[in-house]
């Protein structure tokens, strides 16, 4: 075989983690996109879209070295600038608030759009997700980061997605015991890592190391075992009595959010973990993530990020999610296989009333599929149930015979 054969027979291939989405599986994901946009307008979240290429530090503003790992980066030919492609749309939905929008009262607005990773998650393999989200711009405290909670379980319920598992945090506990300590930013990283992993053994070597002692420690030591159900808040408060009024306020904001949360979703299961940083890099407060179970890694996240406007000219209060409509369409209670069985063939032919007839049956939402001169393949062949015959009384539907 030569190696113009080989190139050849490797047309067809894509690159890793980059999928193809055919037919039956677009039209899936098609339906559940505009689901998800109405429901998302009839909350009064606005629709933007940001550009697919923006300036690389635009796009990494405020967010962490994972999403900078992630970002695919080349340089503009036009202006010599390093660009990237967007693994993540939520810094430049601020852009657009901060410095387009400028509003002062609280902005709702809301996204979707393929995002591109260099790397695929170790259990989501695929470097193109499609993102969906929601952010509330403008208001401090419970009640918006309740609202995006509750927009983003609605998202789940539309789309299919059951037995909903809802974790809590709030990484303003942990960035506040960290300035306690006085800890730099390679200290900060290495705990991080360590409170990740609930190194307990690590974590007792490292605030050895960083000479972090009495309460303070303790605290430390106590966070990653700060986890569970209704029991947990008030053991938190005890734990963490001796650690100021930002630990206390943070601790007040979870129990409100957990008890709102309770009386309006009575049967969901609410787990609290104060250990769990995801997104402490960007995020300043309340954290959340979704699962369900069989699935390892949270269906849809979000949390506070009050900040990443800052650099845009306003850091406006902020709080948002985001998911991956190609796993929420999988995830999905599968619903009956959709056939063309409903559409309709009609005949090759230049009669106007025919013409008039397929005209008609457009406008009332029928699919209508016209025969090729020639082609091969009859309404059977294509997939249609109905097929378009002229009768005295007009161009009439008739069943196909199978």
């Amino acid at each position: 075989m030569t190696l113009m054969d080989t190139a050849q027979r490797d047309r067809w291939l894509l690159p890793e983690g980059v999928e193809e989405v055919l037919p039956q599986e677009a039209r899936n994901l098609e339906r559940l996109r505009r689901r998800l946009l109405d429901l998302f307008d009839v909350w009064g979240y606005q629709l933007v879209i940001p550009p697919f290429i923006d300036y690389v530090e635009s796009l990494l503003t405020g967010t962490g070295r994972e999403l900078d790992l992630q970002t695919f980066k080349l340089t503009d030919q036009l202006s010599g600038r390093m660009l990237g492609i967007r693994a993540d749309m939520t810094p430049q939905v601020a852009r657009l608030d901060a410095h387009h929008l400028k509003r002062e009262e609280p902005t709702r607005l809301c996204y979707i759009g393929t995002v591109l990773h260099t790397v695929g998650d170790h259990l989501e393999k695929s470097r193109s997700p499609i993102q969906v989200g929601a952010e509330l711009y403008g208001h401090r405290g419970a009640a918006s980061d309740l609202e995006i909670i509750r927009l983003m379980l609605e998202l789940l319920a539309q789309s299919g997605v059951l037995d909903v598992h809802l974790d809590l945090g709030n990484v303003a506990i942990y960035r506040e015991l960290v300035r306690q300590a006085g800890l730099d930013g390679d200290q900060e990283a290495a705990l991080f890592d360590v409170l990740q992993r609930k190194a307990q053994v690590e974590l007792r070597e490292l605030l050895d190391v960083y000479g972090v002692q009495g309460q303070l420690r303790d605290m430390f030591l106590q966070l990653p075992d700060l986890n569970g159900g209704a029991e947990l808040l008030p053991r938190a408060r005890a734990v963490l009595a001796g650690a100021g009024a930002v630990v206390a306020d943070a601790l007040a904001e979870l129990e409100t959010v957990w008890n709102q949360l309770r009386q309006r979703f009575p049967s969901l299961p609410i787990y609290v973990d104060l250990a769990e940083l995801r997104g402490y890099h960007y995020q300043t407060g309340m954290v959340f993530a979704a699962f369900v179970p069989g699935c390892g890694k949270e269906v849809a996240r979000g949390g506070r990020y009050d900040e990443i406007g800052k650099i845009f000219g306003r850091a406006r209060p902020a709080t948002g999610f985001s998911a991956d409509l190609k796993v929420l369409a999988r995830l999905g209670a599968p619903s009956a296989p959709e056939s063309d069985r409903g559409a309709i063939f009609a005949p090759a032919g230049d009669d106007p009333g025919l013409w008039d007839a397929i005209r008609d049956l457009r406008a009332e939402g029928k699919t209508v599929i016209e025969a090729l001169p020639g082609q091969v393949g009859d309404a059977a062949a294509m997939g249609c149930g109905l097929r378009l015959e002229k009768t005295a009384a007009g161009w009439v539907a008739t069943p196909v015979a199978r």
